[in-house]
């Protein structure tokens, strides 16, 4: 197997970063999801009810980010080290966790509704809720700091799609960090509880990936149909899930850091 594909995506719930390689710390890819908007409560509002975060567009800069957003222009903005300290919680039933105050006046003419941005300054400070070790931590993600997804899957998936009627749809729609090439469709079913060496890196998988509407959202445009929920939920339903993808847990600690790249190659670790 081989790395195909790495992406980050700054905001949470904002269009992709592609690379052609990328850090990788305890919590997730390097500046991945550091940044997440959230709603008056401090809530995290993500493309599930707001699918216009995917016309933002954010790329990192030197201390801080800069946004650009459609009819919107660019907005610079500095990391926010010395801003007032707010609970926040990705989402309404998660515990909440410390973030710093960067911004709202931007964020909320863009969605046309009471948000504001925020940064998690410290990414320690999230624990992971189940499969996983005390000490590991993860940034403003959904559960994990790292999601894998195989390349031969999204086309049995298609297969799936095209025999209905559908369109196939691509690997975007289910926003991974990493994208593997040269292994058998659903090969990673078998990796929960194993470890994955990427390269010079070891990762736990920690376990599937349950897919919700967002993969309905199309990257590109925002528009929402009915797939790929559908046939997942004909084909790839495990217990209450809807499964496509794995989620990943880097084998470091805090201060530890590497590097990833496209074209490194991914074996399973066998112990």
């Amino acid at each position: 197997m081989r790395i195909t594909a790495l992406h980050s995506y700054p905001v949470k719930g904002c269009h992709r970063l592609d690379h052609d390689e990328a850090g990788v710390e305890p919590w997730g890819l390097t500046g991945d999801r550091r940044w997440m908007i959230v709603d008056a409560d401090g809530v995290g509002i993500t493309q599930r009810e707001a699918p216009l975060l995917t016309q933002l567009a954010a790329r990192p800069r030197p201390g801080g980010l800069a946004l650009t957003a459609p009819g919107h222009g660019t907005l610079e903005i500095d990391e926010p080290h010395d801003s007032p300290k707010i609970a926040v919680r990705v989402f309404r039933n998660k515990q909440p966790v410390p973030a710093r105050l960067a911004e709202n006046e931007w964020t909320s003419a863009f969605l046309g509704r009471d948000a504001r941005l925020v940064w998690q300054a410290d990414p320690t400070g999230r624990s992971i809720g189940s499969h996983a070790g005390p000490d590991d931590r993860v940034s403003l993600a959904d559960g994990y700091p790292v999601l894998l997804a195989n390349a031969a899957s999204l086309d049995a998936l298609n297969d799936w799609l095209t025999e209905g009627g559908d369109q196939p749809v691509p690997m975007h729609r289910f926003r991974p960090n990493l994208v593997v090439a040269d292994a058998p469709a659903w090969a990673e079913d078998a990796w929960p509880g194993r470890r994955l060496r990427i390269g010079e890196l070891t990762f736990r998988v920690a376990k599937p990936c349950d897919r919700c509407r967002v993969t309905t959202i199309d990257q590109e445009t925002g528009e929402t149909g009915r797939q790929p929920l559908h046939v997942l939920g004909k084909h790839r339903r495990f217990g209450n899930g809807l499964m496509f993808a794995v989620n990943l847990i880097p084998d470091l600690t805090a201060g530890e850091t590497g590097r990833i790249r496209t074209g490194d190659p991914v074996n399973v670790v066998e112990e």
